[in-house]
């Protein structure tokens, strides 16, 4: 079975940044003239605009609803010679967001699109209305034994390796972080899986987890929780995955204590792909301005 690549559908198009193409989703109601607000969706590693599939076909009637791939992910393109930083990767999101001149947005984020989502956030606080957090954190995480770990074996030698050679990230991370609510299906693990079939192409799935805790990417996190009184004016939903092995309690207590004023899910079954174990409360913190 061959699963589509990210943004590679009817409604993808492609924005050209220094280092290749990238294909985002455009599609909902873009000219009915009723749109109430645009929903960006930022995805993580080693995933695609494919994990908010089921979101957007809920939101796309009343909602234009964007979702890029980053370079090395979906269906964008896939350079080699490419360094695949964080903030590289925050750049080029940049680029595309600030070329489509956004108003009112609906900012939904999680893993590594947390940092590279938000730090657009705090460039563009006018910009922005709502914050949707799921598991994903924004401050240097270096001095963590946790997160050394991780980050010296899967962004190591050994990790390259495995992620190179056998896609171990798609293929066993992924499962490793799911949870219990939804069934990990083989047709929903394949849109982790399928989007990288040649290992000469894997490297962004490796350079995450390194640069969790290299000085260079602290330093960036750091820059950016210490602007984090940005958001205060936001309406911010943290919907949170229990069962996440990657992001855990701390993490999102964390959250808790820095923005006492957001409205906190927290997901008892759910792991650490959000939008795809509970597409329908991911649907609900997206809406929530509705009720108020």
């Amino acid at each position: 079975m061959t699963t589509t690549r990210g943004a590679a559908t009817s409604d993808a198009k492609t924005f050209s940044v220094p280092a290749g193409e990238l294909r985002y989703l455009d599609t909902g109601a873009l000219d009915t003239g009723e749109v109430e607000r645009t929903v960006v969706f930022v995805h993580g590693n080693p995933a695609s605009s494919l994990e908010f599939a089921p979101a957007i076909e809920q939101l796309r009637d009343r909602y234009r609803c964007i979702a890029p791939d980053h370079l090395g992910f979906g269906a964008s393109d896939r350079p080699t010679d490419w360094d695949y930083l964080p903030t590289s990767h925050a750049a080029n999101l940049a680029l595309l967001l600030d070329h489509l001149d956004l108003t009112r947005v609906a900012l939904v984020v999680g893993d590594w699109g947390g940092p590279i989502g938000l730090s657009w956030a705090l460039a563009n606080p006018d910009r922005v209305e709502r914050l949707v957090i799921t598991n994903t954190w924004l401050w240097p995480v270096n001095r963590s034994p946790y997160y050394q770990g991780f980050s010296k074996f899967m962004g190591g030698p050994i990790g390259k390796m495995l992620i190179r050679h056998r896609n171990f990230f798609a293929r066993n991370v992924v499962r490793s972080a799911w949870g219990t609510r939804t069934p990990l299906t083989d047709e929903l693990h394949q849109q982790f899986t399928d989007q990288h079939p040649d290992k000469a192409e894997r490297k962004g799935m490796w350079v995450f987890p390194r640069e969790i805790t290299t000085k260079g990417t602290s330093a960036w996190l750091a820059s950016l929780w210490q602007q984090r009184d940005r958001f205060n004016p936001m309406s911010i939903e943290v919907l949170w995955g229990m069962k996440d092995v990657a992001f855990r309690t701390d993490v999102l207590e964390h959250w808790v204590d820095a923005f006492p004023h957001a409205h906190t899910t927290r997901l008892d079954d759910v792991g650490h792909f959000v939008a795809l174990e509970a597409p329908d409360q991911l649907v609900k913190a997206i809406t929530a301005g509705e009720r108020t």
